[in-house]
């Protein structure tokens, strides 16, 4: 069933959170994962038989040992969209990212995952797609692109790039950009799409510096 999300309302305030270290889901962003845990194979039943929605927020330490690491303070709510069970006992599920939230406590209870209360109103403009598209430059970040996947020998479909729209083109590749935690995480709070796809660029930057394929600034 297609459920369409327009504000903050018609979220609930208390989610299940699956803590993550380098996964960044954006909002329509699509995001594949491997269910394997057994409290995250519990959690996926618990969304499954409600609002179908978990939150996906990275550990500020991944080499934090426990089983609850403290959590960075946003994160961003997704929809189990796909859903296939393996013969092993794994679930294959696909999220569509809907909007980012604070969070602003966790919530103790019987169950076996972490869920916390969580506040989506500073990022009420999540829930319209292609908010800012105007103010991105579309030329730099193709440019840092071209330059990376040049350096890597990485393979793109340049004609889908072509055609994706801004917000789906930045936020994919925010997405899939192999950045650590923190970057991941920069991107995440960046307050507009404007702001993202220049960090994105600033950050392939350096990541070409480093392996001496640095790309010539096109940021003002």
């Amino acid at each position: 069933m297609n459920v369409i999300y327009e504000g903050p309302q018609d979220l609930p305030d208390t989610i299940p959170v699956f803590p993550l270290a380098g996964a960044l889901l954006l909002p329509r962003g699509q995001m594949p994962l491997n269910i394997f845990e057994p409290r995250y194979l519990a959690m996926v039943d618990a969304a499954l038989a409600g609002p179908r929605l978990i939150g996906m927020v990275q550990p500020r330490d991944p080499e934090e040992a426990g089983a609850t690491p403290e959590l960075y303070d946003v994160g961003c709510v997704g929809r189990i969209v796909q859903f296939a069970e393996t013969g092993d006992g794994r679930y294959l599920i696909s999220l569509t990212g809907i909007a980012r939230f604070d969070i602003v406590e966790e919530v103790g209870g019987f169950a076996p995952f972490r869920q916390c209360r969580v506040s989506f109103g500073r990022f009420a403009s999540d829930f319209r797609p292609r908010v800012g598209e105007e103010a991105v430059d579309r030329a730099a970040v193709l440019a840092a692109l071209r330059s990376y996947t040049e350096r890597t020998g990485l393979r793109m479909d340049w004609d889908g790039v072509e055609q994706a729209p801004n917000e789906a083109l930045v936020n994919a590749l925010s997405m899939l950009a192999p950045f650590g935690g923190r970057e991941k995480q920069a991107l995440l709070e960046a307050p507009d799409l404007k702001s993202r796809a220049e960090m994105l660029v600033a950050l392939t930057e350096i990541e070409l510096a480093k392996t001496g394929g640095a790309t010539q600034s096109t940021l003002q």
